[in-house]
């Protein structure tokens, strides 16, 4: 405390203990080379066949990554509570000292130390403390070639009194209650390997395989075989076992450590263990087997059956049953098409031969159509005259005069064509003279 001002010295005195002690804690139980079991299976399988015992792991594979600037990265975020419920990024910064600030408002107030992946200290400073810096901060490292990602909260308290000023532990974060106006810096420190400059990404993975026969202690266990990832292979034992017992040569580009043991006999079984150790990443897995071998498989043969006697008139051949057909000769099957389609031309050619004449029918009868119903009434008037000329033959004389002219008026309807007037009176003169 300087001139009644904080300074960052000050504030890093102030950080709780529990903060401390926690990320010790943390670097501790990882750093520790004692390996931990993370899975057991139990397996049986007969004698003389093969068995594989599975240890797989994405995170020992080996991929080492040219960008190294990209492989370690710390970024800060916000979480404003009531009432806006938004989350912030502050800042972040990557292992090669590229550091990013992503709100205007806070260029050249808020900063990372530009050591901060050689020291682990990665706590995130703020000048000139506002109430809009208010919030609970979260400090996120992430490695993408370990696959390791821790985070780290932190909750900010602005206060306008000093005497509220205080910095104390809730169980589950770090609490900061601070002056307006002042600087505060909120604490991430991790000084694993992992996330400073000490340790190198190069350093070697080891995976070896452990045998424990039953009533044998761990620590007295058989080495069976070591992998480095460079793809240096140590096999222990005899020969016998070393042609038995191996692991693929690309174990480290797949992640897989499988073991096969081939030709298993009773002599094999006991407890095998799965040791992964990547000392870089803090890794130490241990997986266990516990193999069971059983009786070999034997195959049943199925003693020969006696087939049934065969009578005499079943045994007798059956001659088979041949028929014969005869095709009639087709020299001229040609013929048979050619044929058809002549007598489907004819028979289309007939058809449209009447659908002609009826249509030509239909046309005579719209151009003419009062001569023919003059030539029906002429038909029928003449019909009528006759009758009356038959009917007048029985008549008397005196009725000769009528039909004389009965016949003139016949002659008059068959003269329709042209037509003509005739005066009757004037034709009875020339009759009587």
């Amino acid at each position: 405390m300087r001139n009644g001002k904080c300074t960052i010295f000050d504030a890093l005195l102030w950080i709780h203990i529990p903060v401390i002690l926690l990320s010790n804690a943390a670097s501790g139980q990882s750093d520790s080379s004692s390996s931990v079991v993370v899975a057991g299976y139990n397996v049986s399988a007969p004698a003389r066949t093969e068995v594989v015992l599975q240890c797989l792991s994405s995170r020992m594979v080996w991929t080492q990554d040219r960008e190294k600037d990209r492989q370690r990265v710390v970024h800060w975020d916000l979480y404003r509570p009531m009432p806006d419920f938004a989350m912030e990024r502050v800042a972040d910064m990557f292992s090669a000292g590229d550091q990013r600030i992503y709100n205007s408002y806070n260029q050249g107030r808020v900063s990372l130390s530009q050591s901060a992946f050689k020291d682990g200290n990665f706590s995130l400073v703020i000048q000139a403390v506002t109430m809009n810096d208010r919030g609970l901060y979260s400090c996120n490292l992430h490695h993408h070639y370990c696959h390791l990602y821790e985070t780290i909260r932190v909750q900010l308290n602005v206060t306008k009194s000093r005497r509220k000023e205080q910095r104390f532990w809730d169980g589950q974060k770090a609490v900061f209650v601070v002056l307006r106006g002042s600087a505060v810096v909120l604490p991430c420190v991790n000084r694993r390997s992992v996330w400073t400059d000490g340790g190198s990404e190069e350093e070697q993975q080891v995976v070896h395989w452990d045998r424990q026969p039953p009533g044998v202690n761990h620590d007295r266990a058989d080495r069976l075989v070591d992998l480095y990832a460079s793809g240096e292979q140590r096999s222990y034992g005899s020969l016998f076992l070393q042609r038995k017992m191996n692991i693929s040569n690309s174990a480290f580009s797949q992640g897989d450590f499988s073991l096969t043991i081939a030709d298993l006999q009773p002599t094999d079984q006991g407890l095998y263990s799965c040791h992964l150790h990547h000392h870089y990443c803090g890794l130490h897995e241990r997986r266990v087997f516990q193999l069971n071998v059983g009786p070999p498989l034997t195959r049943t043969t199925l003693p020969p059956v006696a087939l049934p006697k065969e009578d005499k008139e079943t045994s007798k051949e059956i001659s088979p049953r041949v028929i014969n057909v005869i095709l009639p000769d087709q020299r001229h099957h040609f013929l048979l098409p050619l044929g058809y389609v002549l007598t489907t031309f004819l028979l289309l050619a007939f058809i449209i031969l009447i659908i002609i004449l009826i249509t030509r029918c239909h046309r005579s009868q719209e151009f003419y159509p009062q001569k023919s119903v003059r030539s029906s009434r002429s038909q029928s008037s003449s019909d009528d005259f006759e009758m009356e000329v038959t009917d007048g033959r029985t008549s008397s004389p005196d009725d000769r005069t009528l039909d004389y002219k009965n016949n003139l008026l016949k002659e008059m309807v068959k003269m329709t064509s042209v037509p003509k007037v005739i005066d009757l009176d004037k034709e009875m003169e020339k009759f009587g003279k």
